[in-house]
This record gives structure tokens, sequence and C-alpha cells, in this order.
């Protein structure tokens, strides 16, 4: 099985805040599997660390009302390039992301208050009939 997963989860520290998200269930449900790591906010050319940003209206801003909409569409294209011809069975991304969110994100209020939702590289992924898992939502 072809997987590709948010590189966060696998440790790769590539978070807005120069973190990761590492998640072991996420380590254990790869085993075994042919896995491709991408963060597409890397790939766009936003460095890390960086300003946490949320979905406001359509358009991914900091919280003091920089768009940063181009370069999280940049990078969710070149990932999408980049896979164009890997034959990706699964997707598994990293929750409540304005990138990777696929099942909530964050309502643009920069209060933590999560909605219904997805991020830009989900959305993109499932309208390519890529099936697409939350990383909250891997159990082992």
């Amino acid at each position: 099985m072809n997987i590709l997963v948010s590189a966060c989860l696998t440790g790769q520290n590539c978070k807005y805040n120069g973190q990761n998200n590492y998640n072991q269930n996420v380590i254990d449900f790869i085993q075994g599997h042919h896995v491709i790591q991408i963060c597409p906010e890397l790939l766009g050319g936003l460095g890390c660390p960086r300003e946490s940003v949320e979905m406001v209206n359509g358009a991914i801003m900091t919280k003091n009302g920089k768009d940063f909409t181009a370069q999280f569409r940049n990078g969710v294209n070149i990932a999408m390039e980049k896979m164009k011809d890997k034959n990706i069975d699964l997707a598994i991304l990293q929750s409540r992301s304005p990138t990777c969110g696929v099942n909530q994100i964050y309502d643009g209020t920069f209060q933590g208050v999560l909605i219904k939702g997805q991020g830009l590289f989900a959305k993109t992924l499932k309208e390519a009939g890529i099936a697409v898992k939350d990383c909250d939502d891997i159990k082992v």
C-alpha cells in the first residue's frame, strides 16, 4: 500500500512553531507500507518556524491579517504534482491544520475554536479521489 503522510506526524520538524506532531499510532500503522512524507507548507516556500495561520473566509491568514493563501495553494499544487504518478492508496493527515485538516479546522478567530471543515490539501486530495484519514482516527 502507498501511504501519503503529513511529514510532521513522522517527527519531521516542519510545524509552524518549529516542532512536529509525532504520532506513534500513525508510525505503527504505516509500518511495512511504502510511505511518502510530505509538507505542502514547506513546499510552498513557507519557512519553519513561521507565523500561525488559520482559514479566514477561504483565505489563509495570520492573526495580524497577512495573507498567505498564494503560498499555501502553491504548496498544495507542488505536492499534488510530486504524487501524480505515485498511486496513493491512502493519505493520513494532521488534524485541524488549514492545509491538512480532514474533519475540522480552526474557525479563523485565533481563539482555538474548531469548526467542521477541511484544509486546502485535504480537500484537494479528496477531490482527486484519494482516501483521506485524520491522524486522530488512526487506532492501532
